[in-house]
């Protein structure tokens, strides 16, 4: 394994099977911070880095550097399919002061004697590489709107002027067949105004506009994804419009169509409504997956016709992985789904494991076949990076926990030559592996904090018992309520009217007081009672009835307990209006100073204004004590 990393670039491998993956110290780290890419070269042989200073190319069988190649702006790197050639790109930039405004950002190595033999300006970010036949005879790399074809022939200078041009490809896009030489092209033309969208297919070189093999015409397609099989027969296009507008899907709309180098052409079927969320060729380049559909997906294996071979029924999933021999395939739910992974053996068409590994981010299969990767990198996730080591059988047989406070960004595992591994027998009986040490996630159910301490339905637990048992907020002590459920409280209180008792002496007066009112009301009785003959001679019928108007009262206790009403004593002022507004704005600033007081009591910083309040209490107590004595 080669690990990129913010402390520099690594290199692991087992002890032995179940083994776990340590440091390889034949290898020298790269202690450097700054390092954008690694790639390991198609037949294994090569290490390649750019670690921000330089590009180090390392032969993998004595970890020997072998060439440093003076790009410490190197973004992208990728070899050719032979490992003859290395590509670096650089972002592009300007400098106005100097001579040379535009300068190269694409470069060209040859691997062997670590000379630059190419270079030309690449302003593209996607489709940045050069597209190279299998035998590497042949290049073409799109710049603007136009697409340049360079031969290259062996004991022959490297060519720097293109053989051929293919004009009116602006926002377009273009990819060579893997297949034997001399390669196929296909073309991207993207649509105008009343005219549609449109994939070619030729054989180089005839590449003029009426010797096409193949073409495919679209209207819904603001880009198309071009993907080979293994062999060059076939090649798939995926068109997507970034915005769907019947408004089924809020990723646009996506559509997958076929097209061989026999010329023939299809669309492919999809039975069911949503997102296309993945496609990929089986390396046996004889079929191929996609991924479509509302969630839970559905899965489809189809054969070179476009014909459904096998379904793999619905599931969350929303990738693909096919192994190198084409024996194993993965599905994986990445992203917004919570890491579910599927594993299919294709030979006996049967799933063999069912695993989850939350927060991937990475996933690869290993050249042997039968374990693969997945990891957590940055800078998709910045928390928990590492990596773990599967068996297809869902055995987990190696895990590493990223240290704290450093990024793990990239793992790749060791490419070989084609043909260099055998394909390993496909066994479904799981494998025994170790316990994994990574956390998980909590299956209690969610409550928020303000309903933590409420009644629990159908728990039986009421709200005091539940703040007995559990903290509202981790840190908080059990039984801690926060001053909205305090007042909530409060309000749910039933109003209590009665007083403490008042004492002997109040019991005394207010039997006084009950006594004249009583006595108040009973002459009011007599005074309208039926043997009164005074007033106006009507009868009491035909007389309204005046209730005496009640004076305010208080309820208070004797010493028996009972409880009587007793009439508020009025507060009466001084007399003086003035003074007893004066009185009442000094007790309100010294209720303001204990308050203040309090505050500086408790550490808390105060105002100068606040402290000068607070050092005029006594002027403001000797001024109350003068107005009250005057």
């Amino acid at each position: 394994l080669a690990i990129r990393a913010s402390t520099g670039v690594e290199v692991w491998k087992p002890e032995g099977f179940k083994a776990p993956y340590v440091q390889d110290p034949a290898f020298a780290r790269d202690e450097s911070k700054l390092c954008r890419a690694i790639v390991y070269s198609p037949n294994g042989r090569f290490l390649a880095w750019a670690n921000g200073s330089t590009v180090q190319i390392c032969t993998v069988s004595n970890w020997k550097v072998v060439h440093k190649l003076p790009r410490p702006k190197a973004f992208y790197l990728k070899f050719s399919p032979r490992s003859t050639y290395l590509m670096t790109w650089e972002i592009y930039t300007e400098n106005p002061k100097d001579e040379v405004k535009e300068k190269p950002n694409l470069f060209l190595y040859d691997v062997a004697s670590g000379r630059e033999v190419f270079s030309i300006i690449q302003k593209r970010h996607a489709d940045w590489e050069m597209h190279w036949a299998a035998d590497e005879s042949l290049f073409a790399v799109m710049v603007g709107g136009e697409v340049l074809f360079y031969e290259v022939k062996p004991d022959t200078e490297f060519p720097t002027k293109p053989t051929k041009r293919v004009g009116g490809m602006r926002n377009g896009g273009v990819s060579v067949s893997p297949g034997p030489s001399p390669p196929y092209v296909t073309f991207y033309v993207p649509g105008t105004k009343g005219a549609p969208s449109m994939c070619r297919l030729f054989r180089y070189p005839n590449l003029e506009a009426n010797q096409p093999v193949a073409s495919k015409s679209f209207f819904q397609a603001d880009k198309v994804e071009m993907m080979w099989n293994q062999k060059g027969t076939g090649v798939l296009l995926l068109t997507s419009t970034d915005v769907d507008q019947t408004g089924v899907s809020y990723y646009g709309k996506q559509a997958l169509h076929f097209m061989t180098t026999k010329g023939d052409s299809y669309a492919v079927q999809l039975n069911t409504e949503g997102s296309l969320h993945a496609v990929a060729w089986s390396p046996r380049s004889t079929e191929f997956c996609v991924v479509y559909g509302f969630m839970p997906a559905k899965a489809t294996l189809f054969n070179l016709k476009c014909d459904v071979i096998f379904d793999f029924g619905t599931g969350h999933r929303n990738s693909i992985y096919y192994n190198e021999f084409g024996n194993l395939l993965i599905f994986g739910g990445f992203g917004n789904l919570p890491g579910y992974l599927e594993v299919w053996d294709l030979n006996q068409k049967k799933q063999i494991a069912d695993l989850k590994a939350p927060d991937t981010t990475l996933l690869e299969w290993s050249p042997v076949g039968d374990v693969f990767l997945t990891a957590t990198t940055a800078p998709r996730l910045r928390m928990s990076n590492g990596f773990k080591i599967w068996h297809h059988t869902g055995a987990l047989l190696h895990e590493t926990h990223w240290p704290e406070k450093q990024e793990l960004l990239e793992v790749i595992w060791q490419k070989y030559a084609p043909g260099a591994l055998k394909e390993n027998t496909i066994s479904s009986v799981k494998i025994e592996g170790i316990a994994s040490k990574t956390p998980q996630a909590s299956k209690q159910k969610y409550v928020p904090p303000g309903m933590r301490n409420s009644f629990s339905a159908g728990s039986g637990e009421t709200a005091s018992s539940a703040a007995t048992a559990r903290a509202p907020i981790p840190g908080l002590p059990p039984g801690y309520r926060s001053s909205a459920q305090q007042a909530k409280d409060k309000k749910q209180k039933p109003k209590n009217k009665n007083k403490p008792n008042e004492g002997t002496a109040n019991t005394t007066n207010s039997n006084k007081a009950t006594n004249g009112q009583s006595g108040q009301n009973n002459r009011a009785v007599s005074a309208g009672g039926p043997n009164n003959s005074a007033g106006n001679g009507q009868d009491k019928k035909n007389r309204p009835k005046t209730a005496p108007t009640p004076s305010p009262t208080v309820t208070a206790q004797d010493g028996n307990g009972t409880a009587e009403n007793t009439p508020k004593r009025p507060q009466h002022g001084s007399g003086d209006p003035e003074k007893d507004k004066k009185i009442k704005t000094i007790n309100k600033k010294l209720k303001d100073i204990k308050i203040l007081k309090e505050k500086n009591e408790r550490g808390e910083k105060l105002e100068q204004t606040q402290v000068i309040k607070m050092n005029s209490e006594a002027e403001l107590l000797k001024e109350l004590k003068a107005l009250k004595a005057s």
